[in-house]
């Protein structure tokens, strides 16, 4: 195991990028896909007038 002074600890600089950043990123991509579907259908199922009325 390497020790090292003060002034190296000083410099070091951990990753930019964490697990949880490209976590929440992936869950982002996700919601904006899903929510393309969603309108997808939306739209296909007005046009082809097959809405279900309650």
């Amino acid at each position: 195991m390497i020790e090292l002074k003060n002034e190296e600890l000083m410099i070091i600089r951990g990753g930019a990028i964490s697990g949880t950043l490209i976590n929440a990123f992936v869950r982002g991509i996700e919601a904006l896909l899903d929510l393309g579907r969603s309108l997808g259908s939306a739209i296909r199922r007005i046009r082809a007038r097959s809405i279900c009325k309650v």
